[in-house]
């Protein structure tokens, strides 16, 4: 009987797993994961799981009832080494699990801050359920909360915990919030969303340690200034977990280095999410990317080819976060954009920012228009051509508008 192992528990994990057994894959599926927890679903853990909206049992990519009798799931241990000659993994415990074919879902971990204080209690990050528990039994209201980051995680728990009435600091060493994902635009707009409901951003402002006798009572600051906080988290990216494949001799840059079916330079290791380097033929480049939908995405391209399927991976990356009552969803990459179109009104909270690059549409941000969302993605993928006064009627639907040039990959 042939044999697949998953390393990692999760949710990219969790689809695999599922994809495989939709396909009715005959051999046999372990699934080993260093946390407590069958897969589960992360985005909702800064919004509505930190606020308090909804149980763990809810975060499940599937309950637990789905995998018993087709997948060994392993919980709470680690795979330490992976033996490609005898295709072996062996892991923390002792327990060594032989494969046909693995699928490194490692995923990824915070990236930490290195400062003094920064092992008081009260000073957190947040990544799996224990965190925001961990978190939430440090919020009540008008404490004083310090969040370092004003990317995506940074600014939800900043949203929440204004939500719940606590005292908000965001401290970024960036210009702007949501710098590296953003128009100047959009930033600004989202900046005086935080200000008016309360929020305090300090902004071109580093971290240089925590105050605080056994607990935080404060973050120092490269103004000088130390900013009173109960409790403080930290919110400053991630990074990908490719020691395991770096190990054993696979090929790793940015990520392990996989091709567009997900193989890894060793033909039986798949590797999927946010730890791979993977080309994407719609955008013309190699990329690493931290989503949701990539992850998913590259899960069900893995487990296809491992049943036989010839299945490419291409697909426009999006993205999506929820502060207070606005959804800002995004559909492909922004970098390097030339000019940019608002379609909308951002005075009424209903809005998208359209980016290009020689003329052709290279990404959206779509805050409360998920019109704007879906109908640009195809155009995204067509490199489509149209005229920047026509992205910018609202009377017209995107997935009217003529497209001038298609098939063009931008420069």
């Amino acid at each position: 009987m042939s044999k697949v192992v998953i390393v990692g528990a999760g949710h990219g994990a969790g689809q695999v797993a599922a994809t495989l057994m939709q396909k009715k894959y005959g051999g046999s599926i372990t699934m080993i994961g260093e946390e407590r927890w069958y897969p589960y679903q992360r985005p909702p853990l800064s919004k509505k799981f930190l606020a308090g909206e909804m149980p763990a049992e809810r975060l499940y990519f599937k309950p637990q009832s789905f995998y018993e009798g087709a997948v060994d799931i392993v919980l709470g241990n680690r795979v330490t080494e992976i033996d490609r000659d005898a295709q072996r993994v062996s892991t923390a415990t002792g327990s060594d699990y032989d494969y046909d074919d693995l699928v490194l879902a490692t995923g990824s971990r915070v990236r930490t801050l290195g400062v003094s204080g920064s092992d008081l209690a009260g000073v957190h990050y947040l990544r799996g359920i224990d965190d925001v528990d961990g978190i939430r039994a440090d919020m009540a209201p008008g404490r004083r909360i310090a969040i370092v980051g004003a990317g995506y995680i940074g600014l939800e728990v900043a949203a929440v915990s204004a939500k719940l009435g606590l005292d908000v600091t965001v401290i970024e060493m960036e210009d702007r919030v949501m710098n590296r994902v953003v128009s100047p635009e959009l930033s600004a707009f989202y900046q005086d969303v935080h200000t008016a409901n309360g929020v305090k951003l300090k902004l071109s402002t580093g971290v240089t340690g925590f105050s605080g006798s056994g607990r935080v009572d404060g973050v120092k600051t490269t103004s000088g200034e130390t900013v009173p906080a109960d409790l403080v988290v930290i919110g400053i990216g991630i990074l990908p977990n490719v020691e395991l494949a770096e190990d054993c001799g696979l090929a790793v840059t940015n990520g392990i280095v996989v091709d567009d079916h997900c193989r890894t330079s060793d033909p039986h290791v798949y590797a999927i999410g946010d730890c791979t380097w993977h080309p994407n033929a719609l955008l013309g480049s190699g990329l690493r990317l931290e989503s949701v939908h990539n992850a998913l995405e590259q899960a069900k391209t893995a487990a296809l080819n491992i049943c036989g399927e010839d299945t490419a991976y291409a697909q426009v990356p999006w993205f999506w976060s929820d502060q207070y009552d606005l959804k800002l969803q995004i559909a492909g990459l922004s970098k390097g954009y030339d000019h940019t179109v608002t379609r909308g009104d951002p005075d009424g909270h209903s809005f998208s920012v359209l980016y290009l690059k020689d003329g052709a549409l290279i990404a959206v941000d779509a805050v409360n228009s998920p019109k704007d969302f879906l109908q640009a993605k195809p155009l995204i993928a067509e490199h489509a051509k149209i005229d920047p006064a026509m992205l910018a009627n609202k009377d017209v639907q995107l997935k009217d508008m003529k497209i001038r040039c298609q098939n063009e990959v931008p420069k």
